[in-house]
């Protein structure tokens, strides 16, 4: 946890329920010695994944664990690994601590790039303890149920040239080519999209198999199986600054995220 005299980094609502929502590019804030380096492009944190805190509300009132950072990616990001080294290798990516947007637009003044020993300060203080809290909260569960579902949110707009062509399906699940949890899991996931019959797409293990907290924690034949979920952002918020939620497209979207959610549960045997 973070020191009594600082600020906290993350808030960790904790559920009756063997499932854990992470959702790491969910906050928006920037602190002020890191953001007196930025460029203004900086400041509208662009890349973050809007508003899934809203849309999973179900889940936290049916008694889901949600644990959410409250800075911005471009902080760092919660979801690659301390090292920096690229999940994807030999696709663009950002990293640790990206430098430029999805847009490749630079986030830092000249002459503001930031250094190894600012790459240090950064991972002990954001990145450090949401990896420590996420851990932490596994086990008890795991200890507490026996086995445990850690359901990685995230959301991304549905056109991003740097890192794919065309559109991206809406429904991205990975589960690092399986090795994350029970097999056959974001197959299922994907089949029920594709079954919903509500003209969404779904792909399973496409261009997203799941980031850094995925590939780290999901250990299927310990008792804790992780999925990630790349939403397209189409489906429930306008893409588009100021990237407003669109309760309408939202309120179609939220009862099949509520049977994704309830079908990895009995997939996996939590529920």
């Amino acid at each position: 946890m973070t020191a009594s005299n600082t600020p906290p980094v993350f808030s960790l609502h904790e559920g009756s329920l063997p499932l854990l929502i992470s959702i790491p590019h969910v906050g928006t804030k920037i602190p002020a010695d890191i953001a007196a380096t930025m460029t203004p492009i900086a400041q509208r944190t662009e890349d973050c994944d809007w508003h899934l805190d809203r849309l999973y509300a179900f889940a936290r009132e049916q008694g889901a664990s949600i644990l959410m950072p409250h800075n911005a990616r471009y902080v760092i990001d919660l979801n690659r690994p301390p090292d920096g080294a690229n999940l994807y290798p030999g696709q663009d990516t950002t990293g640790l601590l990206p430098v430029d947007t999805f847009d490749k637009e630079s986030l830092y003044l000249d002459g503001h790039l930031p250094d190894d020993a600012e790459v240090a300060r950064r991972r002990e203080l954001y990145w450090k303890p949401y990896h420590e809290a996420l851990a932490a909260h596994l086990a008890a569960l795991k200890a507490k149920h026996g086995q445990v579902l850690l359901w990685e949110a995230h959301s991304i707009r549905s056109h991003v040239p740097r890192f794919f062509e065309g559109r991206l399906p809406d429904f991205n699940f990975g589960t690092s080519n399986g090795a994350s949890a029970a097999a056959g899991l974001a197959e299922a996931l994907s089949a029920v999209v594709e079954q919903h019959g509500g003209g969404y797409t779904a792909i399973a293990n496409g261009r997203f198999k799941g980031g850094y907290i995925t590939r780290q924690y999901g250990r299927p034949a310990e008792g804790v199986h992780a999925v990630q979920l790349e939403l397209t952002q189409v489906t429930y918020m306008e893409e588009q600054m100021p990237y407003a939620y669109d309760a309408t497209l939202a309120a179609k979207i939220e009862p099949l995220l509520n049977k994704l959610v309830q079908t990895a549960m009995k997939h996996v045997g939590v529920a």
